[in-house]
């Protein structure tokens, strides 16, 4: 089971995952996204995901397409190695915009003041 916190920064929502990314167990992930309006952004942080399957990455490119025809832009960060690796695998590191948290404090902080422990994980 996928467990899913949003954390919003002005017009950028950053969702934090904690748990597997797999087949039938995505659904709160996908409510969350959906329910983002009004924001520029939106980014999942995969540093607690502890696995992903080829459901979960299909979720994924589902919700990169969803969003990105909203105008809002789809980026993930704190990818592990081990996600990393998936990603390489499949090719799908070309495909998702992978940020860190120093870019993303950035954009964040036009809008508003923003620490960067506030950033740095969901933890």
């Amino acid at each position: 089971m996928l467990k899913v916190n949003a954390k919003n920064f002005g017009t950028v929502t950053i969702l934090c995952l904690q748990g597997q990314m797999v087949r039938g167990g995505t659904a709160a992930l996908k409510e969350a996204v959906n329910a983002q309006s009004g924001v520029s952004a939106v980014v999942l942080d995969l540093g607690r995901v502890s696995t992903v399957d080829a459901g979960g990455l299909g979720l994924m490119l589902e919700l990169r397409e969803q969003t990105q025809a909203k105008g809002i832009d789809f980026k993930i960060m704190n990818v592990t190695s081990l996600f990393r690796e998936v990603l390489e695998i499949t090719r799908l590191d070309s495909v998702f915009e992978i940020t860190t948290g120093i870019e993303l404090l950035s954009a964040v902080s036009l809008n508003r003041p923003v620490a960067t422990m506030e950033l740095a994980s969901c933890a």
